[in-house]
């Protein structure tokens, strides 16, 4: 039998320009608004670095987002519609903004290979659009020369494939103090998965505590928000703390 709901991937890419918010606070203030009209549940927004390249114009980075909605199915057709008018009205002069959005278990191997190839080839935007239609794939350019199609569209893949990208949106990060907090407490007051070392060591006592800075943002690793944490030895209240958002801002 058909459930009544789905899970969704959004890959939105290009919204900004020099002056403006990026593509992630656009992205950001775009789920929060869907769940304020009660059109979806947002399970977690992660940036992907894409290829940086003279052949590519980018504003800053060259990146892009993808946010993960739980939707009922009778509201797809008005979640489409709702997040191609925000990006219509909210993208900044001069972006070539891109839409994607894709059921979640349709995003395969063709689309992850798509994702991998544009963190290092330069691809065009038949390339994705060729893919997408093939997939049955919602994928529409929305501003300026549309070449916001690839990022959108290879942000699906590098999120589905689930080892790619950080996440700029997940509940509770962004309230997280800086101070320590056991890992039951965050798993209480955060949708954080795992936690674990750079040697991917697992931490998982619910007693162990971890010390939060102002820039503890988890990653997409093995499909799960996972939070990156070092060995502390020099503080016998907290026994781990987040690895410096140099390490952080590499993924």
């Amino acid at each position: 039998m058909t459930s009544n709901w789905t899970d969704l991937l959004v890959g939105i890419d290009d919204t900004d320009n020099l002056e403006s918010r990026g593509t992630g606070f656009r992205v950001r203030q775009l789920a929060m608004q869907l769940e304020q009209n009660n059109l979806a549940k947002m399970a977690g927004i992660t940036r992907h670095q894409l290829f940086v390249s003279p052949q590519i114009p980018y504003t800053s980075h060259n990146s892009s987002a993808c946010m993960r909605l739980t939707v009922a199915r009778h509201d797809l057709e008005k979640l489409t519609s709702f997040c191609r008018n925000y990006l219509q009205h909210e993208c900044a002069e001069g972006s070539d903004a891109g839409l994607c959005i894709a059921e979640t278990a349709a995003v395969g191997a063709a689309i992850h290979r798509f994702g991998r190839r544009a963190k290092s080839e330069v691809l065009t935007q038949q390339d994705s659009r060729i893919l997408a239609k093939q997939h049955g794939f919602f994928l529409q350019g929305l501003t300026g020369d549309q070449g916001g199609v690839i990022g959108a569209l290879a942000a699906i893949g590098l999120r589905g494939e689930g080892r790619d990208g950080r996440f700029i949106g997940l509940r509770g990060i962004r309230e997280l103090a800086v101070k320590s907090y056991s890992l039951a407490q965050l798993r209480e007051c955060t949708d954080i998965e795992a936690v674990e070392t750079l040697e991917g060591k697992q931490i998982s006592e619910p007693a162990a505590k971890v010390w939060i800075t102002d820039w503890a943002r988890p990653v997409l690793l093995n499909g799960k928000a996972t939070l990156l944490v070092e060995k502390n030895d020099d503080n016998q209240d907290y026994q781990w703390r987040v690895v410096p958002k140099t390490v952080i801002k590499t993924y």
